[in-house]
């Protein structure tokens, strides 16, 4: 698949929960002119059922399903800045089709940051899902560790969101982009 980067080129931000992928997605779309869609929120307008219920109806594995079918149905289509799920990283074939219609962004911050960012949003009262039998901190531990190596693999770049400016991530992110283009046409 041929891929005309500097227009159809899609920019997904993975990451943990936390990390400001939502966030750093709106500013990014709006530096860069683009549409900006949240997976998780597009996810739940399709079903008509918020991912705590999916997960309370159906289970994680019927979710990860919808998941997947989301991500496809998004790499359809061009230009797109996608804030995705913490756990999209998990199906291997969300990432083989991430990166065959773009480019990984993996926004990362330790446990403690992640914690004081949403520990309001964490457990059983909230609007997200619990996914361990841990609660809040212990929680964020465990998935981070458990995830690792399904980020690593799926990032094409990673920015540490821990101790900078959304600014600076922003541009951070947009320098690589600028670059990628660059490498990536001057190997065609």
């Amino acid at each position: 698949m041929s891929l005309n980067l500097g227009e159809e080129l899609n920019i997904f931000l993975i990451g943990f929960r936390g990390t400001g992928k939502s966030f750093i997605g709106k500013i990014l779309a709006q530096r860069l002119n683009r549409k900006y869609i949240d997976a998780d929120e597009y996810l739940e307008q399709k079903e008509g059922k918020t991912i705590k219920d999916i997960f309370a109806e159906s289970g994680e594995e019927t979710f990860r399903e919808i998941e997947s079918r989301v991500i496809a149905e998004l790499c359809m289509q061009n230009n797109l800045i996608v804030a995705t799920g913490g756990g999209v990283v998990l199906n291997a074939e969300n990432v083989g089709r991430m990166k065959k219609c773009g480019v990984a962004i993996l926004l990362e911050a330790d446990a403690d940051t992640l914690f004081e960012r949403i520990k309001g949003d964490v457990g059983t009262k909230t609007k997200r899902p619990s996914l361990t039998q841990y609660d809040g901190y212990q929680e964020i531990k465990y998935l981070l560790e458990k995830r690792k190596p399904s980020y690593g693999k799926a990032a094409d770049f990673v920015v540490n969101t821990a101790q900078i400016s959304a600014d600076e991530t922003v541009n951070k992110i947009m320098s690589f982009i600028e670059n990628y283009v660059k490498d990536t046409k001057d190997e065609l």
